[in-house]
């Protein structure tokens, strides 16, 4: 295995590179289908005429796009299956903060001179998931980002800073993110091959890491990939760093933990992710399992490898760490509502409603004889590519060649997945009733063993 990719030259990402799986002829020839042209269907911006205020006429017509808008919203929030956000939630409450420009500049533990922030929230959101990781206050750096992703290019960043010369590596099924990082930052990159079930292969990754002993190693972990939600064995991928002869001070870890991140603490037989062990850093979405209405995620680093990033700015009174500058300060105010009125067992109990509706969900597809696959500690049901691409987009599902998957989140409930799985059947007696299409062999995405198609029954 070694010498298999003993020879093999570390390239940097070429500029067309894309991160969909192209690894058999099947997937270079299917063609994506993208969603229509929004332009079709736009709200264009008119200039108000000089007697709209008296008439009234421009209120009227904003208030009856506004309304078609939300009854939409309401109708696509029924049908919402294949993307991780928990849309169940309550923040009336925090209605009243809606007319301030809360932003959060520049570093969050020192004060700028915008007065209208929510530093205070932050700070407390901040603490309590360093004290999830196990990483005390004087010892941890982070902040809220705007989305997952900027989670992954900090903290990415940060391994680059700490390691200038460092290759990242990453398994294929890694977010693309990760690879976008890896063009931005003109880092080198090595994709390493994953299992069946989406984690990295970690015998593969040690090959690759004999290869370039020379150059430190910053590496992507996943708590849970995008498609199949697989964990990947952080104790082993340690191992492995060690026995390829990387010390501590060699390597850099990143733990993408957008979904599962905040899963996997309040599962009693999940893999632990803690600051105990050798990592750098690690980043959460909030607008997934907590629930929150706008896209933002939690970044947690280690204090004493910030000040590669930091610098002073003399426009805001203040340091600068973060990627964006100016920050969403309501998005802190919505995590931290949201800590507190769940904690740690709310959150326990949420998880545990949906593990046990994600195997609900698995074993209804295949008793009705449509290949399924569930990873251990995940809520991700990965199964056959519906036919119909207007069927995947009323329920908006995730699809990748020929599965798709649905990530049973704490706003899904069996009434719902019920409903999903009759509509489903009912489109799968027409698409296969003539029998000139069959059900697409998916074993090479999730086992033979998890396959039903006409082969592997």
């Amino acid at each position: 295995m070694v010498g298999s990719v003993a020879n093999e030259k570390i390239q940097t990402l070429p500029e067309d590179f894309v991160t969909t799986k192209v690894d058999d002829e099947v997937e270079k020839k299917r063609e994506i289908s993208l969603g229509r042209n929004v332009h079709t269907t736009c709200h264009e911006v008119s200039e108000p005429d000089d007697d709209d205020d008296s008439t009234g006429d421009r209120e009227a017509y904003m208030a009856s796009v506004l309304a078609r808008y939300r009854k939409s919203l309401i109708e696509r929030t029924k049908h919402h299956l294949g993307y991780p956000y928990n849309l169940d939630f309550d923040y009336g409450a925090l209605g009243q903060l809606q007319h301030f420009s809360i932003n959060n500049l520049g570093d969050p533990f020192i004060e700028s001179n915008y007065g209208v922030h929510s530093r205070q929230f932050e700070v407390g959101v901040l603490d309590w998931f360093a004290r999830l990781w196990e990483l005390e206050k004087n010892e941890y750096w982070g902040y809220i980002t705007n989305c997952g992703t900027e989670g992954n290019l900090h903290g990415i960043l940060v391994g680059r800073e700490v390691f200038p010369d460092g290759i990242l590596y990453a398994s294929k099924d890694s977010h693309y993110s990760v690879f976008k990082a890896a063009r931005m930052y003109r880092m080198e990159c090595v994709k390493v091959n994953t299992l069946v079930s989406g984690e990295i292969d970690c015998d593969d990754f040690k090959a690759k890491l004999l290869c370039h002993k020379d150059k430190p190693a910053i590496l992507n972990v996943n708590i849970g990939t995008t498609v199949k939600g697989a964990v990947d064995d952080l104790d082993m991928v340690i191992q492995k760093l060690e026995e390829a002869g990387f010390t501590h001070d060699r390597f850099y870890i990143h733990c993408d933990g957008a979904l599962f991140g905040l899963m996997m603490p309040f599962v009693k037989r999940a893999p632990k992710v803690t600051f105990k062990k050798p990592i750098g850093s690690v980043s959460v979405s909030g607008h997934k399992f907590v629930g929150c209405p706008m896209p933002c995620g939690v970044q947690i680093t280690r204090l004493k490898h910030i000040n590669c990033l930091s610098s002073n700015v003399e426009y805001l009174a203040s340091r600068d760490a973060t990627i964006m500058g100016s920050r969403n300060g309501h998005a802190p105010i919505f995590l931290w509502y949201t800590l507190n009125r769940k904690g740690y067992g709310g959150f326990q109990k949420e998880v545990q409603t949906c593990l046990k509706n994600a195997h609900y969900l698995k074993d209804r597809l295949r008793e009705a004889g449509i290949g399924a696959m569930l990873n251990e500690l995940s809520s991700t049901v990965v199964f056959e590519r519906p036919q119909e691409e207007e069927f995947v987009r009323k329920w908006q599902l995730a699809c990748q060649g020929n599965i798709a998957h649905v990530i049973v989140m704490p706003n899904i409930t069996t009434e719902k997945l019920d409903d999903f799985l009759s509509e489903l059947l009912q489109h799968r007696a027409k698409w296969f009733q003539d029998g000139k299409l069959q059900a697409p062999c998916i074993a090479s995405d999730v086992g033979t063993e998890n396959c039903l198609c006409a082969s592997h029954k």
